[in-house]
């Protein structure tokens, strides 16, 4: 096997990321952004001495400039580093793009967070609903639905039919907005939504109404062929390969493939560092804030680190895939890290930031019995 190769590169910055903190109510206080050197060391202890991971990316971000390093391989029959340019699934971390594709269209009036989903499904389709209470568009953003985290007839390649056919038949435990309850059904219905009421597919709409604005151009559902060349493969047990996941029905809660270099001008364009025209659409979807559990609130897609120094932020996991995508609103800085290994990364997260590491729930993607 080829030596493992540290990449290690500044960038200057472009003119023209569920992160559930800990249980306890006092505020930590941060400490200096970890140094290059020291994530370095980290990204080696986790690939060489841990064995968790075969490669790492971390993309940082500041007011002044933004870095990207990186440690490991593709794969043990690929040698090659992964660095900014490579693509990732990102998993749950698609619920934010799918949240400010809901903010764009409530801003053009296509829709209203008010919208019950009744609105928007076929007409045969029962819409659960409680006491009278229907589930809105805003109430699936913010796991406010009364929605299971997964559908229990979720299969390989589950496909929008099969979705209606669960909602058709569910009863729902709880009346919609009355609690948190994190849901990748949820979120995949609302990214289904969305496409149908914009008449396109899912992919088509995040790439027309997103990525094409910030000039993200590696990122989306479906791989081009410059995202294939460079798309990594995901591991999952002792990092054996793990197959793409891929699930029509549920790609806005957690379909999207991405790069750091990407990842950073979406964190950018979040902390207000550079201008777009998504800027206002950004800032709705934090003006909608829902608790979410002990130190932590739910904006439109974003879960906030209350005890965490306000940290706005998403994780997510795939079969064989982890990631972390956050930033501080008050330091003005932004962490991305994109791991091909379904172990968690999280805390490397944490600590760039420099918050004492704290239990974090994983925001999984796969069916309910996959392993934690």
């Amino acid at each position: 096997m080829t030596p493992k190769r540290i990449l290690l590169s500044t960038i200057s910055l472009l003119v023209s990321l569920v992160c559930i903190s800990s249980t306890s109510s006092a505020q930590a206080i941060p400490g200096p952004l970890a140094t290059a050197k020291q994530i370095q060391n980290m990204l080696v202890q986790r690939v060489d001495v841990q064995h968790k991971s075969d490669g790492i990316v971390v993309g940082v971000i500041t007011k002044q400039a933004r870095e990207i390093i990186s440690y490991g391989h593709f794969d043990r029959d690929d040698s090659r580093v992964p660095n900014g340019d490579t693509v990732f699934e990102i998993g749950s971390i698609s619920k934010v793009f799918t949240s400010l594709l809901l903010s764009e269209m409530v801003l053009e009036g296509e829709v209203k967070l008010s919208d019950p989903i009744s609105k928007y499904l076929p007409a045969w389709v029962h819409a659960p609903s409680r006491n009278g209470k229907q589930i809105t568009l805003l109430d699936l953003a913010t796991h406010y639905s009364g929605l299971p985290r997964m559908p229990n007839n979720f299969s390989s390649n589950y496909s929008p039919q099969q979705m209606y056919e669960f909602l058709d038949h569910y009863q729902l435990t709880r009346d919609p907005g009355e609690k948190y309850e994190y849901s990748n059904l949820g979120v995949g219905l609302l990214g289904v939504i969305l496409a149908e009421r914009a008449d396109t597919d899912y992919d088509s709409l995040l790439r027309r109404r997103i990525t094409a604005p910030l000039g993200m151009n590696r990122t989306g559902v479906e791989l081009t062929p410059e995202m294939k060349t460079d798309f990594t493969p995901g591991h999952h047990f002792r990092l054996e390969r793990a197959s793409p996941w891929i699930s029509p029905a549920l790609t806005g809660a957690g379909g999207i493939r991405s790069t750091a270099n990407d990842l950073l001008i979406f964190l950018a364009a979040n902390m207000g560092i550079i201008h777009t025209p998504l800027q206002t659409a950004m800032k709705k979807m934090l003006s909608v804030r829902r608790t979410a559990g002990p130190g932590s609130q739910i904006d439109l897609g974003w879960h906030v680190a209350t005890d965490m120094g306000g940290v706005i932020c998403h994780n997510g996991q795939t079969d064989g895939y982890h990631s972390f995508l956050g930033y501080d609103p008050h330091r003005h800085i932004g962490v991305v890290v994109l791991s091909n290994s379904n172990e968690s990364i999280d805390d490397i997260a944490w600590h760039i930031f420099s918050y004492p590491m704290t239990p974090l729930v994983q925001e999984r993607i796969g069916p309910p019995n996959f392993p934690q």
